[in-house]
């Protein structure tokens, strides 16, 4: 019988396994990252955009529910060629791309020149890099080397800094270290032979994953669990939001039949979620259950609620990767979606 490492020397040729044992080092170069001159500050932005797809737009996710109880203006993270009508020369829009090249991103970026907007763009160099050197614009420079999706510690990291410098919020340092430790530790807990994210991972293995999670709270932990096991593991999952799912989706449950859709149902839960939302886990419980359909919960223990979604967030990075190699998939292997470019490139 194979052991997990064997998995991992069968499975990942590219040794994402080590890049995850290191993503606390992200966490370490965003703070230590030189960051320019704005030219502008907090009292001059109403509003922010941060435009991003993938790893980057789930940076943004997290900061918003990172932050929010330090922000007092608006924050949306923007997944589209387009920005919204509201957009001025009093919008913050941050441009993400950890290649540079993300085609959204850049069309976003020529539309908030256009409207004179305040303008930060954040990649590793690419087609951003070039436009924001024309155009005189803030450029951060991510550290090379990682598939966009295993760089998140660098991603979200560096975002956080951004809204410090520019004074939305205190430093920041102090909590990135302590998120920095946390990630080292859970580490070398989750790259052991046997511990909690390999066997959550096992028990996936069969089924489509139906993820619950709070919205505006911890809604970036469920939606980076479902795009993880969608890039890392192959599979199908899905993700919807309380208490938005109980006014549609829960109508789904009335006649659900197991034997159609192989599911289990994962809650994002937390200690300090409003006291309606847990009734409201609770009520549907039973009503799922009745499907014969298991309820896993993730829910961390640490003593505040940036930790905890920290901590939820880095699980469900090495769950899609256990779950991956499981599998029998290489977690770096995205074929369909290169092939999906390659063919929008085409005249």
């Amino acid at each position: 019988m194979l052991s997990i490492k064997d998995f991992i020397s069968k499975y990942d040729p590219q040794n994402q396994f080590e890049v995850l044992l290191n993503s606390y080092k992200q966490i370490d170069f965003a703070i230590s990252n030189s960051y320019p001159e704005f030219g502008f500050g907090n009292s001059e932005i109403k509003n922010i955009i941060i435009s991003g797809l993938g790893g980057s737009a789930i940076a943004g996710d997290l900061i918003r529910n990172f932050l929010k109880d330090d922000l007092k203006i608006p924050v949306i993270v923007n997944r589209n060629y387009y920005l919204p009508n509201f957009v001025d020369d009093k919008t913050l829009v941050i441009c993400s791309s950890y290649s540079g090249n993300t085609e959204e991103t850049i069309s976003v970026c020529h539309q908030a020149i256009e409207r004179n907007s305040r303008i930060i763009c954040i990649s590793t160099g690419g087609e951003l890099e070039n436009i924001a050197t024309q155009n005189h614009l803030p450029f951060i420079r991510l550290q090379k080397g990682f598939q966009p999706r295993f760089a998140l510690g660098l991603s979200f990291s560096t975002l956080l800094k951004v809204f410090e410098k520019i004074g939305f919020i205190s430093s920041q340092d102090e909590i990135l270290t302590e998120i920095m430790n946390l990630w080292k530790i859970r580490a070398e807990e989750y790259s052991s032979d046997k511990n909690y994210s390999l066997e959550f991972a096992k028990t996936l293995i069969g089924y489509v994953p139906i993820i619950y999670s709070v919205s505006d709270f911890n809604n970036s932990v469920g939606l980076r669990l479902k795009a993880q096991l969608n890039e890392n593991s192959k599979l199908h999952a899905f993700h919807n939001e309380l208490p938005e799912m109980n006014h549609n989706e829960i109508i789904g449950w009335e006649n659900h039949k197991q034997k159609n859709l192989n599911s289990k149902v994962i809650y994002i839960e937390d200690s300090e979620i409003h006291p309606q939302i847990q009734k409201r886990f609770n009520i549907m419980a039973d009503m799922i259950k009745s499907s014969d359909v298991e309820i896993i919960t993730l829910k961390s223990s640490q003593n505040n609620f940036k930790m905890r979604l920290m901590d939820l967030v880095y699980l469900a990075d090495w769950i899609s990767y256990y779950l991956s190699v499981l599998r029998q998939f290489d977690p770096s292997e995205i074929d369909f979606i290169h092939n999906l470019k390659n063919k929008l490139s085409e005249s």
